[in-house]
């Protein structure tokens, strides 16, 4: 039978536990079944070893028409819900395809592309950069449809978090940094935008494919402004020295509004920081010195 050879990576079932408590190991748990009841229902044969990030199981498979594609399981939260609504809309522009969709499991069909090729693979970071930058100016120049979650109820949330995270950092510097952070955040939350955000687009959330050189992958989207999207470039194959140069092609690739984006990409910052100090972390160091980098002295860049 197709559930005693579905076989969930440790790596996963570790992650879950940690993310999502009683809730992620149930999703483990019952992953070999619900991997079963797909490759019956659409006619799927696995071709490959599975793989994994931190939520979602993904097996390599072949239709029955001989179509190759991957079979997405993951446990449903307010990040992924919105996957397949975006998807959709993208319709394999700069994007995955989707192929196929079930609501009530989350379970999704989509087109496969070339696993062995990450945009992280490419050896210059500046060319890295630069790909993200132009698949997000495609990608965010579509509005987000009615419903999908909203970067200003996020920013509202953020602000409301705020002092009590200010009253558990002890170091001063630091503290007045994440206040300028939360001022910057209070300059645009009024006007959180409308545009369909990808939200987690990393080089390792861009692969190679045959009909475009990099497709994007893994959306957790939102509905907002663009200059949210920007924070992953900036600290991917992190370099002190390279945010300025990073920031800088961004908003122009992009052609945004700089004292805008500056704004949303210490509001992601600020997200960061959040959730280390609410995990008992402590502030994040990385997103700390990129707010630094990009605002030394404070005001707009």
């Amino acid at each position: 039978m197709v559930r005693d050879v579905i076989d969930v990576p440790k790596a996963l079932a570790a992650a879950q536990a940690k993310a999502n408590g009683e809730a992620g190991r149930a999703f483990v748990a019952a992953l070999p079944g619900l991997a079963a009841e797909f490759l019956e229902r659409w006619e799927l044969r696995v071709d490959g070893a599975p793989m994994h990030g931190v939520s979602a199981l993904v097996l390599p498979v072949t239709a029955a028409d001989g179509t190759r594609a991957v079979l997405k399981l993951q446990l449903l939260d307010e990040e992924t819900e919105g996957e397949p609504v975006a998807l959709r809309i993208w319709a394999g522009e700069r994007a995955v395809r989707l192929l196929r969709h079930d609501e009530p499991t989350g379970a999704l069909l989509l087109e496969r592309l070339d696993a062995a090729r990450m945009l992280s693979s490419v050896p210059d970071p500046h060319e890295g950069v630069l790909v993200i930058a132009r698949l997000l100016a495609g990608l965010t120049a579509v509005a987000a449809p009615p419903g999908m979650r909203s970067l200003g109820d996020i920013a509202a949330e953020m602000l409301e978090r705020t002092p009590w995270a200010l009253a558990r950092v002890p170091d001063p510097p630091t503290r007045r940094l994440i206040a300028d952070c939360a001022a910057a955040l209070r300059e645009v939350a009024d006007d959180p935008g409308d545009r369909l955000l990808h939200w987690d687009l990393h080089d390792e959330n861009v692969l190679a494919a045959d009909r475009a050189p990099w497709l994007a992958i893994d959306p957790k989207p939102l509905a907002g402004d663009p200059g949210f999207e920007l924070w992953p470039a900036l600290a991917n194959r992190f370099d002190a020295a390279d945010v300025r140069w990073r920031f800088d092609a961004m908003t122009e690739v992009l052609s945004l509004d700089r004292p805008r984006a500056h704004a949303w990409t210490l509001a992601r910052l600020l997200q960061n920081t959040l959730w280390t100090i609410e995990d008992g972390d402590g502030p994040d160091e990385q997103s700390l010195e990129i707010a630094h980098r990009l605002n030394p002295h404070g005001g707009h860049p």
